[in-house]
């Protein structure tokens, strides 16, 4: 079976959780998402990450359902890593979570193959909506 095949699979199956990596340079920060994520019982946070780098190689190896990235982190451009992981996986879905508001690099990121981009300060009211949407797109 293809590692495609068995991705769809897995997501069609009703038990399994949708897999959630999270990357973002402030734990704080992670920690608050990763408790958001967690009070919904479908998401399952199978990979943390601080930087970008990691957040590919852990793609590569985890294939998580949606990727969380910051915009602003070490070691890469988020739109690099952005492009990165849509060209190795491109069944994963991307969302940005950032307080990046400029609108060139909204455009940007979509155009790196981001399925959605919310800003942190609307993290309660966009988050979950937009990941939903990001993975009935990926399907």
């Amino acid at each position: 079976m293809s590692q495609k095949a068995a991705i769809a699979e897995l997501r069609q199956c009703p038990s399994a959780h949708l897999r959630v990596l999270l990357a973002d340079d402030f734990e704080p920060w992670r920690s608050h998402v990763r408790s958001f994520l967690q009070s919904n019982t479908e998401w399952e946070i199978v990979a943390e990450t601080c930087d970008r780098l990691e957040a590919i190689h852990r793609t590569q190896t985890l294939y998580p359902d949606v990727v969380i990235l910051d915009v602003s982190m070490p070691r890469l451009d988020g739109l690099q890593a952005a492009r990165k992981i849509h060209q190795i996986s491109p069944d994963c879905a991307i969302v940005f979570l950032t307080e990046n508001s400029d609108e060139d690099v909204i455009e940007a990121a979509l155009e790196a193959g981001a399925a959605g981009y919310v800003q942190k300060r609307e993290l309660a009211a966009k988050l979950m909506p937009t990941l939903q949407a990001a993975l009935q797109a990926h399907l």
